[in-house]
Parts: structure tokens; C-alpha cells; sequence
């Protein structure tokens, strides 16, 4: 994106970008997208949490953008009415629990409703409980039903280099039937092969008609390196690796350092206003 290139809206992840490691939404980061919206541009986010877990951001951030759950695997309006679904082919699906099941990481399943484990007890579990403000149904096994109906498929370590590790196999034996990537480093979001940040970006420039180069995109992991590339601008948080980092247009401080707030005000808004500001002239 060139600095005369309009911003009309921002997407951005939401764990370790526009939350705290506490998950706590800021006041800054919300006057920074109240600031955003005033001057003209839309907020949207997007996140490999179910839409149910990010109901409690948007009252405070005001949204009207399509929400982009399960790294873009369902696409709901801000009163969580569904927009369009992305569900794994059940024979992808199975294929990838087993694959992950076999590398020793715990498997979740999610549907567009509900959260599936084995384990109550395992890691994660509760934190992700907290977080998304819903408890996991606890199965023994997985029924058939449930793989007919899966959006998203987690692996869950805390051998974080087996965790890399399985991504680079489901990646390599899945091939083009899922989306496969890190949301964080203990987690392995495996996903329909049109559900990732990518194709939120082309669905989001499809759904509000505007062109991919007008959006601005903050994120930290590996699974947001496909937005940046589809979108016109693109910042990495400072916590966010030096590989991540690298595929980014910009950096911000840590999100533990108000980094998304700082790279709103510092960044996009000028860009935001420079347009807002020519369209009055």
C-alpha cells in the first residue's frame, strides 16, 4: 500500500493483538477503534475463537462488520446471526484428529455451536473455558455426527516444538483439504481450505465491496502472515515472532504495551484521516 492508498478498514486478530495476555480489552485499544470509526474507517475482527467467544467485545467496540470466527470458518453479524459456514469434510476432519491425536497432542473439536473434548482436565482447557465464556460438552469418544458438522479442529500441547512440528506434517499429509496453522504456540487450528485469515480478507472485501488494498491488518502468529499478504497494509505486534515480523509492513510494541492502540494512532489513522480529509476537499 502506497501512503496516498485509502484505509477503510481495519482487521484485526484479537488474542495477543487486541487483548491483553490477560484478555483484557483496554481502554486505549477502544478509543483507538472509536477513533478509527469517527474518522471513517470500519473495524472488524477476526479470530480462531468461536463467534460465542468474542460476544463480550462487541458491545465495547461498537462492531457492525461481520465477525470472522474459527479463523474464518464461520462469519457471523455482531448479534451472532450466521452470515456463511466453512465446515471440514468429514473425511479431512478425521483424517487430521487421528494425525494429531497420533503426534500426542490433545484433540478439541468445535462445531458452530459447541465445543468438544475428551479431557477436562488437560491443558488449556480451563483457560479456553475462561476466555471464550463457555464450557467444552466432555465426550468419551467423538461420534460421527460431530465430524459432519466440524468448523475447526485443535491440537493442544505444551511441547511447543511438537506442536510446529505436527503443523508442518498436517500441512504436508492433508495437503490442500485443510488449513493448517498456529494461532498460538500451543494451539493447532486446522480448518476448511477456505477458512483461514487469507480468505477473510477476500470475504470481508466481498461482503462490505472494498478492494483488498484499502485494508490494514494487525496480527502475531503464523496463521495472520495470510492476511497480511492479501491485505494493503499490515502490522505485526511486538510479541509476534521475527518471522511474522518480517512479512508485515510495520511493527508495534508488544500487547502488553497498549501495541495495538499505539499502531492504530501512530499508523492507520493518519492514513484514515489523509482520506477523510480529501474526500471534504
Amino acid at each position: 500500500m502506497s501512503d496516498e492508498t485509502p484505509i477503510r478498514l481495519v482487521l484485526a486478530d484479537v488474542d495477543g493483538t487486541l487483548v491483553t495476555k490477560d484478555k483484557i480489552l483496554t481502554e486505549r485499544a477502544v478509543a483507538a477503534t472509536r477513533a478509527l470509526q469517527k474518522a471513517g474507517a470500519d473495524f472488524a475482527i477476526t479470530s480462531g475463537r468461536p463467534p460465542r467467544g468474542m460476544k463480550m467485545l462487541v458491545e465495547p467496540l461498537a462492531l457492525k462488520t461481520a465477525i470472522a470466527g474459527f479463523n474464518g470458518g464461520v462469519f457471523v453479524h455482531p448479534d451472532l446471526t450466521v452470515i456463511e459456514t466453512h465446515t471440514l469434510d468429514p473425511a479431512a476432519a478425521r483424517k487430521a484428529a487421528e494425525l494429531i491425536e497420533k503426534a500426542g497432542l490433545d484433540v478439541w473439536l468445535y462445531t458452530p455451536d459447541d465445543w468438544f473434548i475428551r479431557d477436562p482436565n488437560a491443558p488449556h482447557v480451563a483457560r479456553e473455558a475462561w476466555t471464550v465464556k463457555f464450557d467444552a460438552k466432555v465426550v468419551k469418544t467423538y461420534p460421527d455426527e460431530v465430524f459432519e458438522k466440524v468448523v475447526k479442529i485443535v491440537g493442544v500441547s505444551d511441547d511447543l516444538d511438537r506442536v510446529a512440528k505436527t503443523e508442518r506434517e498436517a500441512q504436508q499429509e492433508l495437503g490442500k483439504t485443510v488449513s493448517a496453522a498456529r494461532s498460538q504456540p500451543y494451539y493447532l487450528d486446522v480448518t476448511h481450505p477456505n477458512a483461514n485469515k487469507g480468505m477473510v480478507i477476500e470475504t470481508l472485501s466481498r461482503l462490505m465491496k472494498i478492494r483488498p488494498e484499502e485494508i490494514a491488518t494487525l496480527g502475531d502468529m503464523p496463521n495472520d502472515v495470510l492476511m497480511f499478504e492479501k491485505s494493503g497494509f499490515s502490522v505485526a505486534m511486538g510479541n509476534a515472532s521475527d518471522e511474522v515480523k518480517s512479512k508485515a509492513s510495520a511493527t508495534t510494541d508488544s500487547y502488553e504495551d497498549e501495541g495495538f492502540a499505539k499502531a492504530v494512532e501512530r499508523l492507520i489513522l493518519p492514513r484514515v484521516k489523509a482520506r477523510t480529509d480529501a474526500r471534504r476537499e
